[in-house]
């Protein structure tokens, strides 16, 4: 995960960590997300033995909430499950919290 210069944060993955830092921050593809958002820098990563694995992990945390991310990249992995829970109106464990 790098965390751009608008203080979003990008998941991918790649074969070579330095190679895929360096295009990320000198523009290998204008189009690409953090093409305006440079400098970006690498707050957080994790090797893996299968791509399979490396895959999953990543489409994983690329639906997580910022904060999540942060706390990950952070250590702060007691956050982890907290950050997780749904915070929606209509989730179940919200309902009926107002009546008394």
């Amino acid at each position: 995960m790098v965390e751009c210069s608008d203080e979003s944060i990008y998941t991918g993955l790649t074969n070579n960590l330095d190679r895929r830092l360096k295009e990320h921050n000198f523009g290998r593809n204008d189009n690409s997300y953090t093409s305006k958002r440079r400098p970006v820098k690498l707050i957080w990563h994790q090797e893996f033995m299968q791509f399979a694995q490396a895959e999953y992990f990543e489409k994983k945390i690329k639906r997580w909430s910022c904060a999540k991310k942060l706390a990950l990249a952070n250590d702060e992995y007691d956050m982890l499950p907290l950050l997780a829970e749904c915070r929606n109106e209509s989730h179940a464990k919200n309902k009926d919290l107002d009546k008394n």
